[in-house]
């Protein structure tokens, strides 16, 4: 990192903790931390480490995932608050290359959250930039990282040698940055709905809902996590496989969790992992979470 990049992250830092707004940048940061801890406290969801098992991964554990998730702490806080103070995508840029640092520092060089701090990151600061009134606060989360950043998404520097970009340029897929651009659809379109129908399917246990989320999720997009493990065969095969679990009743079939259990076991036996579902059940999480702590 540069000089004046390590300025920016430092002046940032220094306003988070000026900021009469404090109490609400901390909560934004909180719930994010919160749900990315949500989302690893779930089983069984397809081929990904769960405090139950490591998936189709035999360099990580859960463990890793909570190590991770505290070197990250920080940085979705100084993310919030850049965007109560109305940053560019280049400041938003700087703080989340300091989290990947503190991500790889804390995991030995294991990616286990590079694509949380980019979509979750870009969300605690939407939230920011509305607890800020940079913003009308009747506008979606998405709508805002859409309008304050999309184009600078899009014409962004491009991580040349992450497996999502080389999945994302061989089989043409939009991946994590066109989703952001547009807003996340994949959450309002898919992952909200789901994790609704969930929980009416089975009101008594969280759990059950944000599994429901996870397949419908892995049902819906295209995956480059799942096109670096398996090509498009692998993304067919995890796709078809979602669906048919959602289309026999999903959480609310008896004996549904042996059937998601099955289909869990046979993404290992592939050693298949849909880590871009797993990033956007957490945030989706965090947009249901947040959107219902405001309207309350």
């Amino acid at each position: 990192m540069t000089t004046a990049q390590k300025r920016i992250v430092e002046q940032t830092h220094a306003a988070v903790r000026e900021a009469s707004y404090l109490p609400a940048i901390e909560a934004i940061a909180a719930l994010a931390i919160s749900c990315l801890l949500l989302e690893l406290e779930t089983w069984p969801k397809p081929g990904l480490v769960s405090h139950i098992d490591a998936g189709s991964h035999n360099d990580m554990t859960a463990e890793t995932f909570r190590a991770s998730a505290r070197a990250i702490a920080p940085y979705f806080y100084a993310l919030a608050n850049a965007g109560a103070l109305g940053s560019s995508m280049g400041n938003l840029r700087v703080i989340g290359l300091e989290a990947e640092a503190a991500m790889f520092a804390a995991t030995a060089g294991i990616n286990t959250h590079r694509g949380a701090i980019f979509g979750l990151g870009l969300l605690c600061a939407a939230a920011g930039a509305r607890t800020g009134g940079r913003i009308d606060a009747e506008t979606s989360l998405g709508a805002v990282v859409s309008n304050l950043w999309g184009k600078d998404i899009i014409n962004g520097p491009i991580l040349l040698h992450s497996h999502g970009t080389g999945a994302s340029r061989r089989y043409g897929a939009g991946g994590a940055r066109m989703e952001a651009a547009l807003g996340f659809p994949s959450i309002y379109s898919v992952g909200l709905n789901a994790l609704r129908r969930g929980a009416r399917r089975a009101p008594d246990d969280a759990e059950a809902a944000r599994i429901e989320t996870c397949f419908a999720l892995i049902a819906s997009i295209k995956d480059t996590n799942l096109l670096h493990r398996g090509g498009l065969e692998g993304l067919r095969f995890a796709r078809s496989s979602a669906r048919r679990f959602l289309q026999a009743g999903g959480v609310s079939r008896p004996g549904w969790r042996r059937s998601a259990q099955a289909v869990h076991e046979k993404f290992i036996a592939r050693s298949l992992s849909p880590g871009g579902a797993a990033d956007l059940l957490a945030m989706t999480l965090f947009v249901d979470a947040y959107e219902r702590s405001v309207c309350t």
